[in-house]
């Protein structure tokens, strides 16, 4: 399957790298390119991508706003860039619904294999770093760069306020796997390595994803990382 990417990003310099090596790929076509925000919303609406490289700092309409539209109207997955891996508009993106986040001096093999994964439902870039990431965000109770939260939900992630109720509630709902799973979500785990631990095929590993989140009410499985991480999972 070729994967459909939007680039949002206002340097004109640094989009067209973008593009370039994008569509220096096989399976990956680019098929919209946004100067800010509100342009990269209406494109998406009207595109309709499987993923859209967005970068957090843009005139009009920020990446963070611009991604909480796109991820609530459920238009395409959404990869962050940013100069700063724990710059706070990063906080703001993964708080939006952002599947992940990318440097934006990341070398061109990485960048593609970050989009496959991306598009493959994976989310989480970078162990290493994402693993940080999500350590440092879920000791911060207002690292949204934007200044609100991420939806109304019961899974709406919280900094580190008293677990809400309902998703203590939710979490009851998990079944025994599901709570392992979001454990090794916690820990920054791609599926495969999730398949790996759990002694279970990856494909599994997908479905419990798909059920918990959607128990959670989460729109990401970094958003589900952070939850794990908040609650000690």
């Amino acid at each position: 399957m070729t994967i459909r990417v939007l680039v949002a990003e206002d340097q004109a310099a640094v989009r067209a790298g973008l593009v370039l090596i994008l569509s220096s790929a096989p399976d990956i076509e680019v098929v919209g390119e946004a100067g800010d925000g509100e342009e990269a919303v209406h494109l998406a609406r009207e595109i309709r991508p499987d993923l859209v490289l967005m970068d957090v700092q843009m005139p009009r309409l920020d990446g963070v706003s611009a991604t909480r539209q796109v991820v609530a109207e459920r238009l395409a997955d959404v990869l962050v860039l940013t100069t700063f891996d724990l710059d706070a508009y990063v906080f703001g993106a993964l708080r939006a619904g952002a599947s992940g986040f990318l440097l934006k001096n990341t070398d061109a093999r990485d960048l593609l294999e970050a989009v496959r994964t991306v598009a493959r439902g994976e989310g989480l870039i970078a162990p290493a770093v994402t693993r940080r990431l999500i350590a440092e965000f879920a000791g911060s109770g207002d690292g949204d760069g934007s200044g609100s939260g991420a939806g109304s939900g019961p899974g709406a992630v919280r900094g580190r306020s008293a677990p809400d109720p309902a998703v203590l509630e939710a979490l009851e709902a998990l079944t025994r796997r599901e709570r392992e799973v979001l454990g090794c979500l916690g820990e920054g785990l791609s599926n495969a390595e999730i398949a790996m631990r759990l002694s279970m095929a990856e494909a599994t590993v997908k479905t419990h994803v798909s059920r918990l989140l959607g128990k959670l009410e989460l729109r990401s499985r970094v958003q589900a990382a952070v939850l794990a991480q908040e609650l000690g999972i």
